[in-house]
């Protein structure tokens, strides 16, 4: 069967940009087994002779009615697949999905019937709220960073923006590429109504949220802008504990440093 990307330059770009981001996840030993999930929406990309294209798929309920995403088409990881074989074969191990009209449910329209994470209705409800608000963003990524995982495992981490301070102040950089700083959600069990709903509210202050215990999920422009505010986010990380396994707590910036990398570079307070 021929892909849907033949002949599509943007949306193959899309869909290849996105696989290269599954390869770093798995590279950076982020998504053991099956685990993380990528959604985008690739509405824009989408022509008519798509829009036409039957179904391969009988429509599903998503779990929520978005009425926000009738019509709307989103490249999906697979339920069960593992992010180092998307890295190699996007379109045997994710798929183009459309929202029906009832905005409840969706159906599969290409390449193969590859049915999304069991946490879609959460990716949605996230892309929902962005159109809703008129963001550019149109990707989400859920992964598993090793170290922003162990650091939420420290119950002080836990507490509001205490883990964003300290992940600024470890190298300049996080706080440029990721002025938002991280979000914090309370241990909620995974794909529940609770996480999805939590993960809604950070992502009103913050583009990327940790889940207790678990992970973390971001929004961005595209798949490669989500990874790439967490990769900062863990290299911060990964010094803290480096300097923390070397015998002494870090220093880190002072807050007179970071204002005044702020004011320069006319990032949020």
């Amino acid at each position: 069967m021929d892909s849907i990307l033949n002949g599509r330059g943007a949306l193959q770009a899309e869909i290849e940009k996105t696989a290269e981001v599954a390869g770093y996840l798995w590279q950076n030993g982020w998504a053991e087994r099956n685990g993380g999930n990528i959604t985008v929406n690739v509405t824009g990309l989408i022509d008519d002779a798509i829009r036409h294209l039957p179904a391969i798929s009988e429509a599903k309920p998503i779990g929520t009615t978005l009425p926000e995403l009738r019509g709307c088409y989103f490249y999906c990881k697979g339920t069960g697949k593992r992010m180092r074989d998307l890295a190699r074969w996007p379109m045997q191990n994710g798929a183009v999905v459309r929202i029906l009209d009832d905005c409840a449910s969706y159906e599969i329209v290409a390449d193969e019937v590859v049915w999304p994470t069991s946490e879609l209705p959460s990716h949605l409800s996230v892309h929902a709220r962005l159109l809703a608000t008129g963001s550019p963003y149109r990707a989400t990524v859920h992964t598993h960073p090793i170290e922003l995982v162990a650091m939420s495992h420290h119950r002080k981490f836990l507490e509001k923006d205490v883990l964003t301070r300290l992940l600024w102040s470890m190298i300049p950089e996080t706080k440029a590429f990721c002025p938002l700083g991280l979000g914090v959600v309370p241990y909620a069990l995974s794909g529940s109504n609770a996480l999805a709903e939590a993960t809604l509210r950070e992502l009103e202050d913050y583009d990327v949220v940790l889940w207790e215990k678990h992970g973390v999920f971001a929004k961005g422009l595209d798949a490669m802008d989500a990874f790439d505010q967490i990769d900062v986010l863990s290299k911060s990380a990964k010094i803290y504990i480096a300097a923390r396994q070397m015998g002494f707590e870090p220093e880190g910036m002072s807050s007179e440093q970071m204002a005044e990398l702020s004011r320069v570079f006319r990032l949020p307070k």
